[in-house]
């Protein structure tokens, strides 16, 4: 749930209710009320200071919870990475042959020991 997950990263964040107001420009007893379940539904707006506050997609914070992934769970440099290729033209099949392959070839590579000098 919404309110869940905003005060499970202000806590992540060590941030208190205040604070979080205060930074996303909300008043403290509005935040309180979305985190206890009272203010169910926020107006989008809200929805996006708060997730520029909290360093979150505004996706993670309205998605369902079998949809969620921990905010910290992807890197941003990857994302990039897939946006780069998505813009390049690599269809997820290619990606997918490609990640295969490099599977496959670190599995056939001889593990190299020290040499001894």
């Amino acid at each position: 749930m919404l309110g869940e997950r905003i005060h499970r990263l202000r806590l992540e964040k060590n941030l208190s209710l205040s604070e979080l107001a205060d930074r996303a420009g909300i008043a403290k007893s509005y935040l309180s009320a979305i985190e206890r379940f009272i203010q169910v539904n926020p107006s989008i707006h809200v929805i996006e200071k708060l997730a520029s506050v909290l360093g979150v997609p505004v996706q993670y914070l309205i998605q369902s919870e079998d949809e969620a992934l921990p905010a910290d769970s992807v890197d941003p440099e990857w994302i990039d990475i897939v946006k780069e290729a998505m813009a390049s033209g690599v269809s997820k099949d290619e990606f997918r042959e490609f990640l295969e392959f490099q599977k496959w070839r670190r599995q056939a590579q001889p593990t190299e020991e020290p040499s001894e000098k």
